[in-house]
C-alpha cells in the first residue's frame, strides 16, 4: 500500500510502480520529496555525535588535491583546524537518533532485510569523497545547503591505485544535478556518482545491504562449522605397501570424499543462516540492560499499555520461525501475529491475548534490553 508520504517521496509515483521502473534499474530524481526538510540535526550536533565514542564516523580530506581518511571518534579541534575541502560522515545515525530511525522506516517499501542504516555527512564548499560506485541502493536526501550530484552508468570501474578512498581513474558523467533541501535522488548499484557541496551542506543516506556472493559463502561455510557433527575416523585397515610413499592414495582421497559428503544442507539451514546473519548487531552495538529491570508480574501489567524494539534491535522472521539480534527465538503458534506485528512496526499496543510464554519472552528481551515499555 502506498502512503501519502511515499507517493510524495516518490513525485507521484506508487511504490509498485518505482519497484517496476527504477528499482535497480535506473536513477530518480525528485525535486522537494520531503518539503520542508531541512535536516535532522544541525551541524554541530553532528560534530558532537562524531566526537562520541556510540558513533562510527570518518573524515575525508581532498585539501591541496591530496586525499585522506580518517576513523573518529574525533575531537571538536580536529574540524576546527582542518584545511578545507572535508567531509565528515556519521554511520548507523539510526542507531542514535529516534527521529533518524523513523525516517529510515519510511523506506519500508523495501524488506527490513535489506535496509542496512542512515548516514549523514557535513561538507564543506566543495568537499565530497571524489567519484566512486557503490555495489548497493542508495536514497541520497538532501538536507541543509546544496550539494551537486553527477552521475553515470559507464562500464569502466577501474579505481586510481595508491589512494586510501576508491576512486574512479576515468569518471565520465551523464547526468548533473543540483539537490536543494527536501530534494532525492534515488541511485541503483554500480552507478558512479561524485556530489560535491556549493557552500557547506548536509546529505542524508538511506543504504540497503548487497552481500557479494563470496562472503556469503564463507560465512554459511562458518555457519555450518558450528554446527558440524561429523562421525566416524579415517581409518585403512586394509591397507597395502605404496610404491611411492609419498603419494596420496586415490583410497585416501575416495574415503574422505564420502566422510566430507555428511555436510550437507536444506533450505531450513539456509533460512537460520539468513535469520541470524541479517539480525546480527554490528560490531559497535552494545544493548544496556536496565538498571532496575520489573520483575515478570509488573512488567505484565505495565506491558499493556504497549512496547516498542529497540533502534539497536533486529527482529525478523521467516516463515514461523523468529530471529532477534543473531539468535533464533522460539514463539507459539498463538503468538505469531503479535510477534509479526512487532517485527513490521517497530512496536506492540495491544498484548491482551498474549499467551504466557509470549509474555515471557517479551520480558526476557526487556531485560536484556532489546525492547522497552511504551
Amino acid at each position: 500500500m502506498t502512503t501519502p508520504f511515499l507517493q510524495r517521496l516518490f513525485g507521484g509515483l506508487s511504490v509498485q510502480q518505482f519497484l517496476a521502473e527504477y528499482w535497480q534499474k535506473k536513477p530518480l530524481l525528485v525535486r522537494n520529496a520531503i518539503p520542508g526538510f531541512t535536516g535532522l540535526l544541525s551541524r554541530d550536533e553532528m560534530f558532537d555525535l562524531a566526537s562520541s565514542d556510540d558513533a562510527e564516523s570518518r573524515f575525508v580530506s581532498q585539501a591541496g588535491g591530496r586525499w585522506t581518511i580518517e576513523h573518529g571518534p574525533f575531537t571538536r579541534e580536529r574540524f576546527r583546524r582542518a584545511k578545507k575541502p572535508w567531509t565528515a560522515l556519521v554511520q548507523g545515525l539510526n542507531l542514535l537518533l529516534p527521529e533518524a530511525d523513523r525516517l529510515m522506516r519510511e523506506f519500508s517499501f523495501i524488506p527490513y532485510a535489506r535496509l542496512d542504516d542512515l548516514m549523514v555527512s557535513y561538507a564543506t564548499d566543495g568537499g565530497g569523497v571524489g567519484p566512486h560506485f557503490d555495489s548497493y541502493d542508495v536514497f541520497l536526501l538532501q538536507g541543509m545547503g546544496r550539494r551537486r550530484w553527477r552521475i553515470s552508468n559507464q562500464k569502466d570501474q577501474r579505481l586510481i591505485e595508491g589512494l586510501p578512498l576508491r576512486i574512479l581513474q576515468d569518471f565520465r558523467p551523464k547526468y548533473d544535478w543540483v539537490l536543494e533541501p527536501g530534494d532525492l535522488l534515488y541511485l541503483p548499484p554500480e552507478w558512479a556518482h561524485d556530489g560535491i557541496a556549493i557552500g557547506e551542506c548536509m546529505t542524508y543516506s538511506v543504504g540497503f545491504r548487497a552481500a557479494p556472493a563470496q562472503e556469503l559463502g564463507e560465512q554459511f561455510l562458518m555457519f555450518l562449522a558450528e554446527r558440524l557433527e561429523l562421525r566416524g575416523r579415517y581409518a585403512d585397515s586394509g591397507l597395502r605397501q605404496q610404491r611411492h610413499p609419498a603419494e596420496i592414495s586415490k583410497q585416501m582421497v575416495a574415503q574422505v570424499a564420502a566422510m566430507l559428503n555428511g555436510i550437507q544442507w536444506d533450505e531450513r539451514a539456509v533460512k537460520e543462516f539468513l535469520g541470524s546473519l541479517l539480525t546480527e548487531p554490528k560490531a559497535q552495538v552494545f544493548f544496556e540492560r536496565p538498571a532496575r529491570p520489573l520483575p515478570a508480574a509488573r512488567f505484565a501489567a505495565a506491558a499493556k499499555r504497549g512496547v516498542r524494539l529497540d533502534a539497536r534491535t533486529q527482529l525478523l522472521f521467516c516463515g514461523n520461525s523468529f530471529f532477534i539480534n543473531g539468535e533464533p527465538a522460539k514463539v507459539g503458534a498463538a503468538d505469531r501475529p503479535h510477534f509479526r506485528h512487532l517485527a513490521d512496526r517497530r512496536r506492540l499496543s495491544d498484548l491482551s491475548d498474549l499467551s504466557a510464554d509470549g509474555s515471557a519472552l517479551l520480558h526476557d528481551w526487556y531485560r536484556c534490553g532489546f525492547l522497552a515499555l511504551a
